[in-house]
């Protein structure tokens, strides 16, 4: 568990003058590694390249959950996915949302008298939990115009921009999200909106780029075939488009006086909408890209962390940022978020980082994929815990309509090579617990956790663990071979009652 400590920070403009504090945090969905910052030589990402180099770059930050809503209040709220309420996504038949009681950071800023807004991707509810004083968003917009057409996105933020310090702005782009499964017209990555072309729209800040399916470098989870290729492609397609989108974002900051005054923070909501990842617990699935701009730590300003970080801490962060500190002991202010702030590692890496250690949560995605799992993680060691092992492992619809996974299914079907790493029939049962050194094994292929050799390290990560889920009140946590009784005779002495169901 991490600690909430907080970093005094001030600002001095001529020495003299003193100027609010403002924060822009800017949010891929479904975004991954693909930009030169992380080492991809293909992708064209000069914007996002360039704001990495004005930035502390962060090499192990993860999700601690991967699903759309459910990652979206986790960063919102500083609260795991069992512990907000968001167990799936939000919008139609899948109606999940948090719980009233919640506190998110927009309802504490607000509470602040900073004012909040948001542009595109909301995917959270209840209105209550998340209020913005400006929204423009999917709920009174077209996602395609607040999520995708950067030139809207540039004039929304103007208009935000036109404002008094101190506020928090949070865009949260459409791109690079599948779009094959509700707009094919537009492609699989919605690569063809706005491009100019008849009956696509225009989008006139944009200039398309088109990339070669045969000059990608893949990352080592996609098939290496020309389907998942021409995937991989278009999808490169939309990561310019939003990188092109992160430059007037950039501009309109400077355009208005706010940049030398405003944190910044880029990041994604979960893996890439591929195979084994986004709804996976491996790293494929939670390693999110992330870096942080800050006008007052120009200390590490290109330089890359290793420290381990949950997007959990990113409330923590922006509380710290604004100077908000909670009541000590407190239950109705900031004693159950379980995240640190990041701004120390904007001045120094930690001497010692072996005993860092970051947890994930996730239940559902759509209403029909009920596979809760939970995760510890170190630098060297995974621990995920499969509740619902019993049943195969779920896909969602737009992965399923990919091109990617229907080669995968089509060459299983014949028999044919699948130039995968994995089979088919080994993504989708998966055992109760899986053990990976991450040391030796980076791609979580050879599972120890019944090695004997082993159980010690096993039995370490498993006690963690249930302590941070009983720390967390997760309802999940004696599943699936027992029954959480926590209410009556047992309301002060909480059992796990066994089921004998092994």
């Amino acid at each position: 568990m991490y600690l909430l400590h907080f970093f005094t920070i001030f600002i001095c403009v001529d020495s003299s003058l003193t100027k609010a504090l403002n924060a822009v945090v800017i949010l891929a969905d479904d975004g991954g590694f693909e930009m030169g910052t992380y080492r991809n030589k293909i992708c064209q990402t000069p914007n996002l390249d360039k704001l990495a180099k004005e930035s502390l770059i962060f090499n192990k930050a993860f999700t601690s959950v991967s699903s759309c809503s459910p990652s979206r209040a986790a960063l919102l709220t500083g609260m795991p996915s069992h512990q907000n309420g968001m167990y799936g996504l939000h919008q139609g038949v899948h109606n999940f949302n948090s719980f009233n009681k919640v506190k998110s950071i927009t309802k504490i800023l607000k509470d602040q008298g900073i004012r909040t807004g948001i542009i595109g991707k909301k995917h959270v509810g209840p209105e209550n939990v998340y209020p913005f004083d400006y929204a423009e968003t999917e709920e009174n917009n077209s996602i395609f115009q607040v999520g995708r057409n950067i030139t809207h996105i540039k004039l929304l933020t103007r208009t935000f921009l036109n404002t008094s310090d101190p506020f928090f702005l949070y865009i949260a782009f459409h791109d690079p999200h599948r779009c094959g499964h509700t707009n094919p017209e537009y492609g699989e990555f919605c690569q063809r909106f706005g491009n100019g072309e008849p009956g696509m729209g225009y989008i006139p800040d944009w200039q398309p780029i088109i990339y070669q399916p045969d000059e990608l470098e893949l990352p080592y989870f996609i098939p290496n075939t020309w389907e998942a290729r021409k995937d991989v492609a278009n999808q490169y397609t939309t990561i310019s488009r939003l990188d092109q989108g992160v430059g007037l974002i950039i501009e309109e900051l400077k355009n208005s006086g706010h940049y030398d005054n405003t944190l910044i923070i880029y990041s994604s909501d979960n893996g890439i909408p591929f195979p084994n990842g986004r709804t996976n617990m491996y790293d494929s699935g939670i390693q999110e890209p992330l870096f942080i701009s800050s006008p007052l730590h120009k200390e590490r300003r290109g330089q890359v962390t290793n420290s381990l970080t949950s997007l959990l801490d990113i409330v923590p962060t922006l509380l710290d940022w604004y100077g908000i500190k909670g009541e000590t002991n407190s239950v109705e202010e900031f004693d159950h978020l379980y995240g640190r702030s990041l701004l120390p590692l904007l001045v120094k890496e930690p001497d010692d980082t072996s005993k860092e250690v970051i947890f994930g949560s996730y239940n559902l995605h759509e209403i029909t994929m009920y596979y809760p799992m939970r995760m510890v993680r170190t630098q060297r060691y995974k621990l995920i815990h499969n509740i619902n092992y019993y049943s195969p492992f779920p896909i969602d619809q737009d992965l399923y309509l990919s091109p990617t996974f229907q080669d995968i299914l089509n060459k299983t079907r014949t028999n044919e090579n699948t130039f995968w790493y994995k089979t088919l029939q080994e993504y989708y049962k998966r055992p109760e617990w899986e053990l990976y050194d991450l040391k030796y094994d980076p791609e979580e292929l050879n599972n120890i956790a019944k090695k004997s050799s082993q159980q010690q390290i096993f039995n370490e990560l498993k006690e963690k663990l249930h302590k941070w889920q009983k720390e967390t009140q997760d309802p999940w946590i004696c599943s699936p071979h027992a029954v959480l009784e926590d209410e009556g005779s047992f309301k002060h002495n909480p059992q796990c009652l066994d089921l004998i169901n092994i």
